[in-house]
């Protein structure tokens, strides 16, 4: 069984930074990419940012302000630097991992985390 953990959300204030983390764990072959979302109050669950091959995708919203990377230290683990917040980055961010792992044989996943909650005060 896969899972996602995401860490690192908290109470802000506008201006501020934070780092998320997401690590995946569960007999994991192979990470080949690496996603955030987030879902403000009212609002459809946006991409952020995503990594995978190398290339690196952001929301024109947060382009300048974000940074996506692969954890060097601590494996299939990635993080979102996030810089100079704004009230409007308020929302429930969302850890997407996908690859494969091992079972018997070899198998893709596709798996989310339950996501954490980023809160910028103005």
């Amino acid at each position: 069984q896969v899972l996602v953990v995401e860490s690192g959300g908290g109470l802000v204030q506008a201006g501020g930074s934070l780092t998320l983390s997401c690590t995946v764990s569960g007999s994991i072959f192979r990470v080949d990419a690496m996603a955030w979302s987030r879902q403000g109050p009212g609002n459809q669950r946006e991409l952020v940012a995503s990594l995978s091959g190398g290339s690196t995708y952001y929301a024109e919203s947060v382009k300048g302000r974000f940074t996506i990377s692969r954890d060097n230290t601590a494996k299939n683990t990635v993080n979102l630097q996030m810089n100079s917040l704004k009230s409007e980055d308020t929302a429930t961010y969302y850890c997407n991992m996908k690859g494969v792992r091992y079972t018997d044989h070899l198998l893709d996943f596709d798996s989310w985390g339950q996501g954490t909650q980023v809160t910028v005060s103005s």
